[in-house]
Parts: C-alpha cells; sequence; structure tokens
C-alpha cells in the first residue's frame, strides 16, 4: 500500500479527504434479518472489529447503540421506522435521492466533536442484485466499509475482499490498512493527506519482516 494508494482511498469525488475511525465500542443492532442471518453479521463486525484491534460493548452509554443495519426490501419502509427521522435529519428528501438513483445500499456516519466517527447507519434494500450476494460476503464487505470513513469511491473498481480456500477474506492489503488506522499513536481523524504517509509507514512496521 503506498501513500498514493492509501490517499486514494480516503479522497471522495469532489477532490476532499477525509479519513476517519472509531473511538468509542462499537454497539450494533441488526433490523430485518432471520437469526442465522443476524449471527453472520455479527460475527463480521466481531471479526473486522478484532482485526482492528478495537472493541465492541453491550451498550452505548449516549447513544445505546451507535451502528444500526437495516436490512429491507423498499426505500419506502424506511420513513415508517418509528424515530428514525429523528437520527437521521432529511430522511424523507434521502430517500426520494436513493429512489430515483435505484440504489441498494447507502451509509450515513456521525461523528464526534473530534471528528472520530460516533455511530452509523447501513441500509441495504434487497433488490435482486443483493439477492445473489451470500450473507458472509454482504456482511463482511458492510462492515468494512463501515469500519472507516473511506472515500464514496473507494471500492467502485475494485471489491476490498477476496476468496481463499472457499472462504471470503479481506483483501490482505486492505486488512493491513485497517489495522494501521487503529493504531493509538495515530488521529482518529484527518483531513490532511499526509497522514496517507503515516499509515504506509504503520503497514510497513506491521508486517513482520
Amino acid at each position: 500500500m503506498t501513500p498514493d494508494a492509501i490517499e486514494a482511498l480516503f479522497t471522495r469525488a469532489d477532490g476532499t479527504f477525509h479519513f476517519a475511525r472509531w473511538t468509542r465500542p462499537i454497539v450494533p443492532v441488526v433490523f430485518g434479518v432471520e437469526d442465522r442471518t443476524l449471527a453472520t453479521v455479527k460475527g463480521a463486525i466481531e471479526a473486522v472489529t478484532a482485526l482492528a484491534g478495537h472493541k465492541m460493548a453491550e451498550t452505548d452509554p449516549e447513544l445505546g447503540v451507535n451502528l444500526m443495519i437495516f436490512f429491507f426490501r423498499d426505500w419506502a419502509e424506511l420513513p415508517e421506522v418509528p424515530d428514525l427521522d429523528r437520527l437521521i435529519p432529511g430522511l424523507d428528501d434521502l430517500v426520494a435521492r436513493l429512489q430515483a438513483a435505484d440504489a441498494n445500499q447507502y451509509r450515513v456516519f456521525r461523528f464526534e466533536p473530534d471528528g472520530a466517527i460516533r455511530a452509523a447507519f447501513v441500509f441495504l434494500r434487497m433488490d435482486e442484485e443483493l439477492g445473489k450476494v451470500s450473507a458472509e460476503t454482504l456482511s463482511l464487505s458492510q462492515i468494512v466499509q463501515t469500519i472507516l470513513m473511506w472515500s464514496d469511491t473507494a471500492f467502485r473498481d475494485r471489491s476490498p475482499l477476496a476468496v481463499a480456500e472457499g472462504h471470503m477474506i479481506l483483501q490482505p492489503d486492505i486488512a493491513d490498512l485497517i489495522r494501521a488506522a487503529y493504531d493509538p499513536v495515530l488521529p482518529a481523524m484527518s483531513r490532511d493527506a499526509s497522514i496517507a504517509l503515516r499509515l504506509s509507514a504503520r503497514i510497513a512496521q506491521l508486517r513482520p519482516a
């Protein structure tokens, strides 16, 4: 992972750079799935959180939960979720834009005063395309894309996942970057692209000689 490659993963389509990670323990809740799928989703959260060297908890003292994942069939279902409009201002307008774009997924982040990730909302409209994706792959992909504040174009042309011996895993360089991003010597948020140099150096130190 060269500094340029890392910088690209956090540079948005409008040219702005934005890197951020979680600092508070992750407390997830999942809506709209059966128990078997729920176990798969929570297993993916636990695996990626452990990879990052971060923590999970049973409850967030301020928010109760801070990672909400919704599985549903139609965007029109979202405004019917009690109090969701209080958590996501402008929900009706957002739903209208997502319907117009025929989107099947969307992520919303909330941030701490220092810019670290405070909460995240993941919306998955289970259309025909997502319906073909295994629960394991879909869960791991979404959690990888939620553990950091990636660019909106980061995985447009390349999946963060790979297949190894019949199992879905993280691409090794993405796994290394997640581990490096959670090194406590680095800031939890940066809009300065020079942090890509520090992330690249941390990756080099994490890898065995």
